[in-house]
């Protein structure tokens, strides 16, 4: 994929134009001059034309919880072939976790990560360990980190289990406002666990991982952040109990946020049962209970964003026994495609709802600024066909690895790319006029 320089002046025609903090789901026209919007609805005889056929145009997406695995892992991916992913997905930045190899603990390897970033038209923002080598034992130079451009803390992949630690990074998020994500779960409950604790664990005889697990976590830092007043954002939840402890947070006031993902919007347990070991994941797929109260809490605003978790694994590290195999799921190149189809077509949530979620919800919880459809707004938009219907074939995706449950899935609705400043980038190539 090469990113496409736009014309200076470019007139998108026959668009859906979706902008959830404007009201707007209608069809028309977008003005674009030199990376900048200039006016919605309009013509001009001098611009360059590309009509786009009813594709939805709107704010670009941001997916906030992605492992780009770069330094130390780059088999499974890098930060190129990430970026690629990300913008043949449809979203014009990602934030990438800290578990890699050295962890992104120190303020050079924060500034590396968004140096390498700059060549290609998909911001990269780095979100910092909260533990030096993620190791749960010392916390690490959080403003530092905070001031060479890391945007949250996380320990992702892991928790941190000593409370007066997580207590200590969740008042240093006071002073760099940054939010403390939190990868909630109890490892002396967790064990060996490989998938959700249920009949069908039993059934399969697989050890399982329960509920509880995420559950105490998740109160315990709740708990942590109305006593500290500090920025605290769930990541993944995947419970009823989680939902339960999040929504009180926020019917409190508390400074609490939190994601959902697909995978746990879209499958249960039940789907371990073909031993695919794309479908091991943390959290697990859980219970049916669970995934419809996380769309009943996802209708209700409860989730500020959805977030992918994009996992990326190499050949070897899934090709072996459920057991054995790694946790995680990619995710960059499907999220779009599955959310629409399965929840905005169905009229579960609209189509602004979806654009909140990956957009604004994920902005305010970065302290990015707001992207919108308004003239004098540089431009940072995804396009998407709504209608377009497509076979998720992972063998054609962008990201260098292949672990993803919904291959073979028939979708509607299927991201064509990004526009980011004088750039294109996406799957589809542009047809000016």
């Amino acid at each position: 994929m090469k990113p496409i320089q736009l014309p200076d002046k470019l007139l998108l025609k026959n668009v859906r134009l979706v902008d959830a903090e404007q009201n707007i789901d209608q069809p028309g026209s977008l003005l674009i001059e030199s990376g900048v919007i200039t006016a919605l609805n309009t013509d001009a005889d001098d611009a360059t034309v590309w009509d786009l056929d009813g594709a939805v145009v709107c704010p670009g997406f941001v997916d906030m919880h992605v492992h780009l695995r770069e330094p130390g892992f780059e088999d499974a991916e890098t930060i190129k072939s990430g970026q690629k992913a990300a913008a043949a997905g449809g979203f014009t930045a990602v934030a990438c976790m800290p578990n890699t190899n050295p962890a992104l603990d120190h303020a050079g390897i924060v500034r590396w990560i968004i140096e390498e970033a700059e060549s290609f038209p998909i911001t990269v923002y780095p979100i910092a360990a909260i533990t030096k080598n993620r190791a749960g034992l010392e916390l690490t130079e959080m403003v530092e980190l905070h001031r060479a451009g890391a945007l949250a803390f996380s320990d992702d992949g892991g928790c941190v289990e000593n409370t007066e630690l997580m207590r200590r990074a969740l008042e240093y998020s006071k002073l760099t406002g940054a939010p403390i994500i939190d990868h909630a779960e109890d490892f002396k409950l967790t064990g060996a666990g490989s998938m959700h604790e249920s009949a069908v664990s039993t059934r399969l005889g697989l050890p399982g991982i329960p509920r509880l697990s995420e559950d105490i976590m998740t109160v315990r830092d709740v708990m942590l952040a109305e006593y500290t007043g500090g920025k605290l954002h769930l990541a993944h939840v995947s419970t009823k109990g989680a939902l339960e402890a999040l929504e009180d947070a926020l019917k409190r006031g508390l400074p609490v946020t939190g994601e959902v993902s697909p995978h746990h919007l879209l499958l249960t347990d039940k789907a371990v049962e073909s031993f695919d070991t794309s479908t091991k994941m943390k959290p697990p797929l859980r219970e049916e209970e669970d995934r419809l109260a996380l769309i009943e809490g996802m209708k209700r605003g409860a989730f500020a964003a959805i977030a992918t978790d994009h996992a990326p694994h190499p050949y070897e590290t899934k090709e072996v026994p459920f057991d054995e195999a790694a946790f995680g799921i990619i995710g960059l190149e499907t999220a779009l495609g599955l959310i629409w189809d399965r929840f905005v077509r169905t009229k579960v949530i609209s189509a602004a709802d979806m654009v909140r979620l990956f957009s604004n919800g994920p902005r305010q919880v970065l302290g990015l600024p707001e992207v919108s459809l308004t003239a004098g707004t540089p431009v940072e938009l995804t396009v998407f066909h709504p209608d377009e219907k497509w076979v998720v074939n992972a063998k054609e995706f962008y990201t260098k690895s292949r672990n993803t449950p919904f291959n073979g899935w028939e979708l509607i609705g299927r991201p064509w790319g990004i526009l980011k400043g004088s750039m294109w980038a996406g799957r589809v190539t542009p047809s000016f006029k």
